[in-house]
């Protein structure tokens, strides 16, 4: 490497010195290359020691280590285009110089060639863009944790929920960690960020449906008019599907009549359209398949499943299942404010599983969560009188009638009762009278005190007789 000033002659013809020092050295393929560096000699040689150690991992067929991927990822970007030109870094590489809007376009074109559905990409992708625009980052080296939490701080204050804005960190985390796997970044600056407690500021908790309820709102659902292009049946099928398999609102518009096998009794969600990403395979009650062989016949396999007039099942359910609730006298939230929408049909699910004594590991998989928790904590409820028949599965605590237990002496004066044990064993013996020790204890006689000498050393009583038979004998 040699570092030196160069000279330039004027138009007069006098030979100045450039202010600029500039860096000589060979390349990968063993050509010499200039490149300017600063008016300071230091920076340059800095410069060109980096440069040095690019070409070193370039011929040995490396990649930079973390130190050199982010110093390529601060440099200019004529800089930059002059590595890729040369081949001393890949087209990938170039991250740096390139415009944020030109990775999030490759980014959308990813995540559509994994099978994604194109509502899914919307959403990730203008949310991406929307914390990239608010955060006023333009190259990958603008993008910053602490403009990003501003950010999110900001969308909070205007009125955003906690849930709504952890989904915005979560798309642009997603997008960091594209760029890495990639090769256009070394690492996301977003990756030690964590999303708020949501049950701080929960806007929108959902409550479940009786079992009465429901049976009210789908035989008044399948009597009611047609609403958002789907008629009363229809509409009640739906409702009916929704709490006996919990599939959510976008997996039931992805639903075809091929989505069905009526005769193994099961629906299938393609992956693309499960929020887990894995093809779920779900089983139908055997009335539910009836009723919908009833309901599928004629129609073509390729034919959506629900939606009535409109060309697939309408994103307005929570309007429609309100509508329908209160055509059957159903009170759209409860007493503490929560909704009976159309989500709170998948509620219904989890809390009747967990009503019904399914193993929580059972009712996991068919609420299709990764954590147990979720099942547990956030999608079972309880229902009206659990907690009252829960208690009255307790022991019987109560005490047997005292008045039954007292016993006459000899002068005709209630002597004093026995333990309520003595006494449970003794009316087991058939005896329930007592006799006075000297001590003024009642004591069992006969086949009553037998009992109790066998059970003796399983009783807890400051009654001489059973701390101390031997006194007794």
């Amino acid at each position: 490497m040699r570092v030196f000033h160069t000279t330039y002659k004027t138009r007069d013809g006098q030979t100045k010195q450039a202010a600029k020092w500039y860096v000589e050295l060979r390349d990968h393929l063993d050509t010499i290359r200039r490149f300017p560096g600063f008016p300071d000699r230091r920076q340059t040689e800095a410069l060109g020691r980096q440069i040095e150690r690019l070409v070193r991992c370039r011929m040995g067929g490396e990649r930079p280590d973390s130190s050199l991927a982010r110093w390529l990822e601060q440099i200019p970007p004529k800089l930059m285009d002059r590595f890729v030109s040369i081949g001393l870094i890949d087209s990938g590489r170039a991250a740096a110089g390139k415009p944020l809007v030109e990775h999030i376009k490759d980014f959308r074109d990813s995540l559509l060639a994994k099978g994604n559905t194109a509502m899914y990409v919307q959403t990730v992708i203008s949310r991406t863009q929307a914390v990239m625009n608010g955060c006023k980052s333009r190259v990958w080296s603008d993008v910053r944790a602490d403009r990003v939490e501003r950010y999110l701080a900001d969308l909070r204050s205007g009125g955003l929920s906690i849930q709504t804005t952890n989904f915005y960190l979560q798309s642009a985390q997603q997008f960091c960690r594209w760029m890495i796997r990639n090769g256009r970044a070394s690492e996301s600056p977003l990756a030690h960020l964590r999303g708020l407690n949501v049950r701080t500021d929960r806007r929108h908790d959902r409550t479940t449906l009786e079992v009465d309820e429901v049976r009210r709102l789908l035989a008044a659902t399948e009597h009611g008019p047609e609403r958002y292009g789907m008629g009363g049946r229809e509409r009640a099928l739906l409702y009916r599907l929704t709490v006996e398999t919990g599939l959510r609102r976008k997996e039931l518009r992805s639903l075809k009549v091929s989505s069905f096998d009526l005769a193994a009794g099961f629906v299938t969600v393609r992956a693309g359209y499960s929020k887990r990403r894995r093809e779920d395979t779900l089983p139908l009650r055997p009335e539910t398949v009836v009723e919908l062989r009833a309901f599928f016949a004629g129609r073509l396999p390729t034919a959506k499943a629900f939606g009535g007039r409109y060309r697939q099942l309408t994103d307005k359910t929570a309007p429609m299942i309100r509508a329908d609730l209160a055509e059957a006298g159903i009170d759209y939230t409860d007493a503490a404010g929560r909704f009976r929408d159309f989500h709170a049909l998948r509620h219904t699910t989890g809390s009747w599983l967990a009503a019904n004594g399914v193993h929580p590991k059972v009712a996991q998989a068919i609420m299709r969560h990764s954590d147990i928790n979720l099942t547990m904590s956030r999608y079972t409820h309880l229902f009206r009188g659990q907690e009252a028949a829960a208690i009255a599965k307790l022991p019987d605590l109560s005490t047997p009638n005292r008045q039954a237990q007292k016993a006459t002496g000899t002068d005709g004066k209630p002597g004093e009762a026995p333990s309520d044990l003595a006494f449970c064993l003794a009316r087991e013996h058939g005896k329930h009278r007592t006799d006075m020790d000297s001590g003024g204890h009642s004591t069992p006689t006969g086949d009553a005190k037998n009992a109790f000498l066998k059970a003796n050393g399983r009783i807890r009583t400051d009654n001489p007789w059973f701390t101390k038979p031997e006194l007794y004998h």
